[in-house]
């Protein structure tokens, strides 16, 4: 392994090693992690009950293309992005 004994040489195999490092320690599972949001999102169908970035919970009435509507008490119903939406939930607006 003659190219290791290259000084400079050794501080590119360095190099590309932190990369890999930070791409499989910090990129990769923030890709994962978005995939994962988005399937949700794609996933939301009429009835299910979820909770929106800003905590409000509610329950979907309505899914257009990039909008919804979410009832959060008795005749409040909110439109809004689908962006908005933070994750499914079990709970009601009554709890």
């Amino acid at each position: 392994m003659d190219i290791l004994k290259n000084p400079q040489s050794m501080q590119f195999v360095i190099m590309i090693g932190f990369v890999f490092v930070f791409y499989f320690m910090l990129i990769r599972p923030q890709r994962q992690q978005q995939k994962k949001r988005q399937d949700m999102l794609n996933a939301l169908k009429v009835g299910d009950k979820v909770i929106t970035t800003g905590g409000i919970y509610g329950e979907i009435t309505e899914i257009k293309d990039k909008s919804l509507r979410v009832k959060i008490a008795q005749g409040v119903v909110l439109r809004m992005d689908r962006s908005g939406i933070q994750d499914k939930t079990t709970k009601t607006s009554d709890d």
